[in-house]
């Protein structure tokens, strides 16, 4: 995984030469633009919405921590860089967050970005297990189409207690008792409901977990729904089953 950079720093031959040992020492790393002033910095860091900040400490009359205040840096990695500023390292080491020192060491450096990079693989983890989280919590409101023989019927998700094959048809099983031939297969309907809400233990039968009531010993194994219907469960998945219940 690229991570995509962008280097702040007032004097040109700095960026130049954190750039070179970037090159030579952090394939990892892609230097997506530079820029020596804070209005630069705002402009490029806005246009290219990089991962990695390496910024400078002091930019000639002003600081670093201007141009923090002024973007969005809540999903930026920083690591600063100073030159002598014992003050500002004591703030940055009690923020917990990096930096290197001027002249540049190659060792500081790619100690300073293995760190940048493994905070920049758990934010992503992040992201991707929020997003889990908003779908499977979002299954509650999302619908399904299932064309009737005189209309559309738009049904919640959630109301399906199951689903049962019949040749090319398919039974479907609403609260409340309803039950619904569909001219589709139970293929497709397993294609389409989610796995992390619908199990399959039979060819024949879709069921949605959240109506099992409990696993019947009796005929090698059978799912008792809380509607008091049992469900066969084939012997190739009942380990399956098991496991998942």
């Amino acid at each position: 995984m690229k991570i995509r950079s962008f280097l702040v720093d007032d004097e040109v031959h700095n960026i130049e030469s954190l750039h070179h040992l970037l090159s030579a020492h952090c394939p990892m790393i892609e230097v997506v633009g530079t820029a020596t002033h804070i209005d630069q910095a705002i402009e490029g860091i806005t246009q290219h919405t990089p991962d990695l900040l390496f910024l400078d400490i002091q930019l000639g009359s002003e600081t670093g921590f201007t141009l923090l205040q002024q973007i969005p840096h809540d999903t930026l990695e920083v690591i600063f860089i100073t030159a002598y500023d014992q003050y500002a390292v004591q703030a940055i080491k009690y923020a917990a967050l990096d930096y290197i020192l001027k002249p540049y060491s190659t060792k500081e450096l790619l100690t300073a970005v293995q760190k940048a990079a493994e905070k920049l693989s758990y934010k992503k983890q992040n992201e991707q297990l929020l997003f889990l989280v908003q779908e499977l919590s979002s299954v509650n409101e999302k619908k399904i189409a299932l064309p009737m023989q005189q209309e559309i019927r738009y049904v919640a998700i959630t109301s399906i207690i199951r689903c049962e094959a019949s040749n090319n048809y398919t039974y479907i099983f609403l609260e409340g008792g309803e039950k619904i031939l569909i001219a589709k297969t139970l293929k497709e309907y397993t294609a389409i409901l989610p796995d992390t809400l619908f199990l399959r233990p039979h060819q024949s039968h879709l069921i949605n977990r959240s109506y099992i009531k409990s696993w019947l010993k009796e005929d090698g194994g059978m799912l008792l729904l809380t509607n008091g219907t049992t469900i066969p469960v084939s012997r190739l998945n009942r380990e399956r089953i098991k496991a998942v219940l």
